[in-house]
């Protein structure tokens, strides 16, 4: 790898020097994220928290535990219903009997609701004391009631005709397959900071007066000396004070090119030494690294994310008051009507049924099949609640490099002297670059090989660190590199160059000139290539009445250029790593629902901060976690696939929930006998009849997702 290093003129940010705004020099021991200088660690609570409910129910409940639980309950529930007298009633059979078949429902009722019952008894009873009754309290509250009323009618307790044996395995049943299918459905990314801790490593070089010792990074302490190998990760943050390597900073700064670092420079912990050894003298370790400022802003915004309920959850809220209601008016106006038995059997009919089968299905199908759809096109949904979320989303902001430009220098322009041939400089620039593998080299080699140009021979390649580079062609010396190059050989650029390269700078774009001998032959221009997709990307977005606006650590003339190519609504530049989580919440100040797109770490806290994070997947691993919705490729059209299917899948959820609700809100009525008089009577068969026909409905209702054609490529 060679050196481009000053190779542009001056004020205009190159491919190796981070422009104004980016995260070089991070000062030691967090000074660089003051705003949470003696924080104390919280307890990240991830997207897990929400990615079924909201309130936590789920904590230590994983998918395998809801998977293992159904299979057993489903095993269990067969010969429940299937030795009911009501449901062989219903269905016209007679169930066998033997001694102690009557015991069948009930023993085994009794472990289906202790075993498969215990998520949703723990989950509603969590729900009580925080005073937020959803899905979990309903749940609860139906098979309690069922369980404890099939009890005493096995029991031949008053006489009761209550046996619900039947329901309480279907209904715990159902339950554990609907919270198994939204779970697997969905991903956790509670992987945010171990994917952030993975970026160091485990062991460092120390520097001792014998020579060097492996230690554990752990035992390293600000003033030790560390010895950094070609290809090693950062320890700590520190400062060079020996030798000269080019730094992979992208997971601090988020941009694919490569620094050059050496004696009196600063360095930050997870960055790369790519191709040479250097000595850093540890300035910071540990929490105090800039690393760690990261991981405090992703910690911060992942806690400050809305709590909002899902809308399930607001649905079970509403059921839970309207049942718990619907009982004790149907068990006074029963008692007060003489009939204390009818008073106890409407009132637990009331309890049972007001859980309905189809409410526990509704939205985790949605989730299932949305997510399915999604990925076919290259969109994986981590958190359910970004799903909901996207179809509120104002605006709609992209990290410049990696998302709406390859991040990969590309070549704008030639310009050349009087006299000269484009095709030839061109031509002689790449065959100096030839054995070059630097992205720079690659661009200039792979534009001449676009327009078919014949390279001559080159020899004696040697790179000239922080001024370009230089080789041999036909007997002649000939260079290429920015000022500091011009400088060095001192040339002067011709005028008849000038006015091109001055307006290649006033963009932004970086400026090589090709030097042979003492002669200036012209210069190329350099700049980040657009995507081709983020035109239509933006376009399509602001043609849906969302605002598109861009972030970046680039200097303004580069943003600007980038913007205006666009047609970018709004654009935040020189922004620090660290600011980019304030630009989200500045945007969030003004009242509107941001969605943010990245890809490297620094991205990582605006991600969770933002009401949607979506990554890049071809973005490093800790942008993926802290993200709700991950892209599989590098098209920001993907977008518009989640906003479209966000917007479907949310007339879907209410679909299922009007109908899964209006059930409700027409039985429990009549199940409490408001229409006795009139000799209309929800019997708990003929509710078991309805609510089977709700749940299959709702399933069919979401089954037509599967109709929605998400194809980026086509969006419009």
């Amino acid at each position: 790898m060679h050196d481009h290093h000053d190779m542009h003129n001056e004020g205009v940010p190159d491919y190796h020097q981070p422009p104004s705004g980016t995260l070089t020099e991070p000062p030691a021991h967090g000074a660089a994220y003051p705003q949470h200088a003696g924080h104390a660690e919280h307890g990240i609570q991830g997207d897990d928290d929400h990615t079924v409910h909201t309130h936590g129910q789920h904590a230590g409940h994983s998918t395998a535990m809801f998977k293992n639980r159904f299979w057993l309950t489903l095993a269990l529930a067969v010969p429940v219903v299937y030795f009911s007298p009501m449901m062989g009633h219903l269905l016209g059979y007679m169930p066998p009997e033997f001694t102690g078949s009557a015991w069948i429902p009930p023993v085994l009722g009794t472990v289906i609701f202790f075993y498969g019952g215990q998520p949703f008894l723990k989950g509603g009873l969590q729900e009580l004391k925080d005073r937020t009754p959803g899905m979990m309290l309903l749940i609860a509250m139906a098979i309690t009631v069922a369980f404890a009323a099939s009890w005493v009618t096995s029991l031949g307790i008053g006489g009761f005709d209550l046996d619900f044996w039947w329901e309480l395995a279907l209904l715990v049943a159902i339950m554990l397959l609907g919270h198994w299918i939204e779970m697997r459905a969905l991903g956790s990314a509670q992987g945010a900071l171990d994917a952030l801790a993975a970026l160091l490593p485990d062991e460092a070089e120390r520097i001792t007066d014998n020579g060097t010792e492996t230690v554990p990074v752990s035992e390293l302490s600000p003033g030790d000396l560390v010895l950094v190998r070609p290809g090693a990760r950062m320890p700590a943050d520190g400062s060079v004070v020996e030798g000269q390597a080019e730094f992979d900073e992208s997971m601090i700064t988020g941009e694919s090119k490569t620094v050059a670092r050496g004696a009196g420079d600063t360095v930050v912990a997870g960055t790369v030494a790519t191709d040479s050894s250097v000595r850093v003298r540890v300035t910071a370790v540990g929490d105090q690294t800039a690393l760690a400022g990261i991981q405090r802003l992703v910690e911060e915004a992942q806690a400050s994310s809305s709590r909002a309920q899902a809308l399930a959850d607001r649905a079970a809220a509403f059921l839970f008051y309207f049942a718990a209601g619907a009982g004790v008016l149907t068990f006074i106006a029963w008692t007060l009507l003489g009939s204390v038995p009818d008073a106890v059997t409407r009132t637990v009919t009331v309890l049972v049924i007001a859980c309905p089968h189809a409410l526990g299905l509704a939205i985790p199908l949605v989730i299932a099949i949305s997510t399915e759809q999604a990925a076919r096109a290259g969109v994986l949904i981590k958190n359910r609640m970004a799903l909901e979320r996207m179809r509120t989303i104002d605006v709609v902001l992209f990290d410049k490099t990696g998302t709406l430009t390859t991040g990969e220098p590309e070549l704008k322009d030639v310009a050349v002297a009087d006299g000269a041939d484009a095709d030839a400089v061109l031509a002689l620039a790449a065959a100096v670059e030839s054995d070059s593998e630097h992205p720079v080299a690659r661009a200039i080699v792979r534009a001449a090989r676009a327009r078919n140009l014949a390279l001559p021979e080159a020899t004696g390649f040697a790179s000239l660190t922080g001024r370009g580079v230089r080789a041999s062609v036909d007997g002649r010396t000939v260079h290429v590199g920015g000022p500091a190059l011009l400088r060095e050989l001192g040339v002067v650029e011709p005028d008849s160059l000038a006015a091109s390269t001055r307006t290649w700078m006033d963009r932004g774009a970086a400026v090589l000139h090709v030097v042979d001998g003492g002669t200036v032959l012209g210069a190329v221009s350099m700049e980040d290539a657009v995507r081709p997709e983020s035109r239509q990307a933006v376009s399509a977005l602001q043609r849906r009445g969302i605002k598109v606006a861009m972030v970046t650590g680039d200097a303004h003339q580069v943003a600007q250029a980038v913007a205006a190519d666009l047609d970018i609504d709004e654009v935040f530049a020189e922004v620090l790593p660290a600011d980019k989580d304030k630009k989200v919440a500045e945007l969030q100040s003004r009242g509107l629902k941001v969605a943010m797109v990245g890809d490297g770490v620094n991205d990582s806290p605006a991600l969770a901060r933002a009401e949607v994070g979506i990554a890049i997947g071809a973005g490093t691993d800790v942008a993926v976690e802290s993200a709700g919705v991950v892209l599989a490729g590098n098209d920001p059209r993907a977008v518009l696939s989640m906003l479209d299917l966000s917007r479907a899948s949310y007339r879907k959820m209410w679909q299922n929930l009007v109908w899964a609700t209006g059930y409700n809100v027409l039985s429990v009525p009549l199940a409490a006998g408001v229409l006795a008089f009139a000799g209309v009577v929800l019997s708990p068969a003929a509710g078991a009849v309805l609510m089977s026909a709700s749940t299959v409905v709702v399933a069919l209702n979401a089954q037509l997702l599967r109709r929605l054609k998400l194809n980026p490529s086509e969006a419009r």
